[in-house]
């Protein structure tokens, strides 16, 4: 496409019209060379963990190093955990898959990671023969699968080991591998099971290993169970499932590889494909080298798409319907002692992890959440610990594990609240009535309850929290300071975003009208934001807020984001404190904060300040950097704080649609915080809230086109640029809108 295309008005028209009238066309490429912009890829082996590549079902996960002469599958099944209903223990490791190769000195080596398809390979070439390995973990079938073949027959010779993290025996036999054992701590029973198909060759079985030799294919299919039960109040342990993993294994492994594998690829690419972001051509460099020349100045704006997509990929990948939700780690742990326990901090961090799940058209990866919240409420309710006692409703500790049970570092009084937004938000994208009525409203009006009881009355009559805290220190730049601050900002915030989303769902579903009438009453007396004396948004009550306070945590931007309190346009003067506080807090930080404020200063409109921590995050990290408050992606590109946390990566991608589309206080914006420097692009099946589609083209930095396809018939108000236009769209049909939002 010529350079000086933009400059004829009659074809930029033209353009407009083809695209509004054609309901495929905004998520069709124009580009003559089409390379896979899904694709990460790499030109050496992983040697360390945050090099290895990973592939997961939202159960089972695996980190791939993609060794020649020795490949290691590190493995993860996300319910093996040390801790109970009261304690929280630590997410384990669970095993090694190792795959031993006579194959020094080969060339022409490549391991790629297919985000659309889920499907991780490896080839290369020795002596004239090339070599393919190819794995994914596949959810319909409940199973690691891995094929190994060459372009020559009878030419794989190899060696299968698999080990237990702890000193368990292996058990081996031709056919099959397996090791049980159950953890110390809690005696939670675990099981592993490997199954080996091969075609031609032979198996001899050896002290601890499998020795294949001369076959065509190899075929191996990895499955691992644990006795947890799931979502089951405090009776967390049963029986180990032995029997279905087991049926489960020998059914895969009796499947046609192709089929095994296309049902796979269905199933993860029919959420994946929902949504495309193109902001360019992606260069023919290896992953590695795109990140080293993006740091250097180049501007590969696929790279920043790729991150984008790359979050999208992990949180399938570590949440699906019936499992539990992605942890601090996603899914993917091989330490016995990880940082934070790699449970689940409700202070930002699972929050952070969800919040791309609505916008980018992954409401089913949501549910896992979802069902842990509600479980870990039961659990809290129950506790015999007097600190979480309540007459009504339920609050919880900071940090909690799959089964409820707390470190108990810090009650976290407000966290319950800010977890129960969640609901709310699915309701919001999904316009589920049945899920508001039977599952968010009865959570958001147990909790409104217990803060009827909890709040106080302060300075001029103002309702205020009498214990507050901002997470995660006191003011003067005190990390330790564990006193209670009431009115604390952070508090008060929540506590108005659950009056809100409650008096909005008894709205919808009016059930309880006198009870409206009381939270609109108490909302109303609540302390509000506040600005201090330099301008700032403050953080407590009192003007203590010190400008040069640079703490990685940014909880008194609540009401900016992930809240709706503050907007720039109808409550612009808070908006400007929320500015000022911001540029103060500075851009050094850890990953999952900068993701976080890339998120804010994408809801403040400031597209330049977001993109920064674009760059920010796009750093190169190496795997062995010191623990401290540093953004950037290990070379697997993993978040990293450091150490390793999955939530920068969940909220990068978060961010990148707060970005570009918006619908928190009732309208649809486009582009409303649109970076100078994406010039040109496309994006296409966003969601907005009232559960509308969004697809969108710009080029100069100017909206082209919008296709906007409900999948619930409603009114809406959509909005760019000042222009605010409303809309009615029938459910199933595909309106398209050119850039000055008229209809076509």
């Amino acid at each position: 496409m010529r350079k000086d295309l933009h400059k004829s008005v009659g074809i930029v028209l033209l353009c407009v019209m083809m695209l509004a009238l054609n309901p495929h066309a905004i998520g069709q490429s124009t580009d003559a060379k089409t390379p896979d912009n899904n694709l990460m890829w790499y030109t050496s082996p992983a040697s360390h963990w945050l090099e290895a590549l990973p592939l997961g079902n939202g159960t089972l996960g695996a980190m791939v190093y993609g060794g020649i002469t020795k490949d290691r599958i590190q493995f993860n099944e996300n319910s093996l955990v040390t801790g109970t209903a009261d304690n929280v223990g630590f997410y384990q490791p669970f095993g090694n898959l190792y795959l031993d190769f006579d194959h020094k000195d080969a060339v022409d080596y490549i391991r790629s990671l297919s985000l659309d398809k889920a499907v991780h390979r490896i080839s290369y070439a020795k002596d004239g023969v090339k070599f393919q390995r190819e794995y994914f973990v596949s959810h319909p079938d409940k199973a690691l699968v891995m094929m190994i073949t060459a372009n020559r027959k009878a030419a794989v010779s190899m060696s299968v080991a698999l080990n237990d993290s702890r000193p368990n025996k292996v058990i081996y036999g031709k056919d099959e591998v397996r090791f049980e054992g159950s953890l110390a701590e809690n005696k939670i029973a675990y099981m592993a099971k490997l199954k080996i198909v091969t075609k031609g060759g032979t198996k001899l079985v050896q002290d601890s290993s499998v020795r294949i030799n001369n076959a065509d294919t190899v075929l191996l299919y990895l499955g691992a169970t644990t006795s947890f039960l799931r979502n089951n109040n405090r009776e967390v342990f049963g029986a180990l499932p032995v029997v279905a993993l087991n049926k489960s294994v020998n059914l895969v492994a009796a499947k046609p590889y192709a089929v095994v594998r296309k049902k796979h690829m269905d199933d993860f690419g029919g959420l994946f494909n929902r949504v495309s972001l193109n902001l360019g051509t992606a260069p023919d460099l290896s992953t590695t080298d795109r990140a080293i020349a993006y740091n250097k100045g180049s501007k590969d704006l696929p790279l920043e798409a790729l991150l984008f997509q790359y979050g999208r990929y992990l949180l399938i990948s570590s949440s699906r319907i019936g499992g539990l939700p992605a942890n601090l780690q996603g899914l993917w742990n091989n330490e016995v002692k990880p940082a934070w326990y790699s449970q689940y901090t409700t202070n930002i961090n699972i929050q952070m992890n969800y919040w791309l799940a609505e916008v980018t058209n992954l409401p089913e990866v949501h549910m896992p959440m979802l069902d842990w919240v509600e479980n870990l409420g039961r659990v809290q309710k129950t506790s015999t610990d007097s600190v979480l006692k309540t007459n009504v409703g339920w609050v919880a500790y900071s940090t909690n594990n799959i089964m409820g049970g707390s470190s108990r570092w810090r009650l976290h009084r407000p966290g319950s609240a800010w977890l129960s937004q969640h609901f709310w938000e699915h309701f919001m994208f999904t316009q589920d009535t049945v899920f508001l009525k039977e599952r968010a409203y009865p959570l958001m009006k147990e909790l409104v309850a217990y803060w009827e009881g909890h709040l106080v009355e302060g300075k001029n009559g103002k309702l205020i929290t009498p214990d507050g805290w901002s997470p995660e220190h006191g003011p003067g730049k005190n990390e330790g300071d564990k006193n209670p601050y009431p009115g604390a900002s952070y508090d008060q915030q929540i506590v108005y975003d659950l009056m809100s989303n409650y008096i909005e769902a008894e709205k919808i579903l009016g059930i309880d009208k006198n009870n409206l009438a009381k939270v609109q009453s108490m909302q109303a007396r609540l302390l509000g934001p506040q600005i201090g004396k330099w301008g700032q948004l403050q953080e407590w009550m009192e003007d203590w807020d010190d400008s040069t306070d640079h703490h990685r945590h940014n909880s008194h931007m609540f009401a900016v984001h992930p809240g709706r309190q503050i907007d720039t346009r109808t409550t612009p003067d808070w908006a400007a404190a929320a500015k000022r506080s911001m540029i103060a807090r500075g851009n050094i930080s850890t990953g999952w904060s900068s993701a976080w404020k890339m998120n804010i200063w994408a809801r403040l409109f400031e597209g330049d300040r977001a993109h920064d921590f674009v760059r920010e995050l796009l750093k190169p990290v190496t795997p062995n950097a010191p623990a401290g408050q540093r953004s950037g992606v290990y070379p697997n590109l993993f978040g990293a704080h450091p150490p390793f946390q999955m939530d920068a990566n969940f909220g990068y991608t978060a961010g990148i649609a707060e970005m570009l589309l918006q619908s928190q206080n009732g309208v649809i914006h486009f582009l409303p915080a649109l970076p100078s420097v994406w010039q040109e692009g496309k994006v296409q099946g966003l969601k907005a809230r009232g559960n509308v589609l969004v697809s969108m083209a710009w080029k100069n930095n100017q909206l082209l086109a919008v296709d906007l396809k409900a999948l619930k018939s409603g009114d809406h108000t959509i909005l760019y640029k000042g222009k605010m236009v409303k809309v009615k769209l029938k459910a199933g049909l595909t309106y398209h809108f050119d850039g000055n939002l008229i209809l076509h």
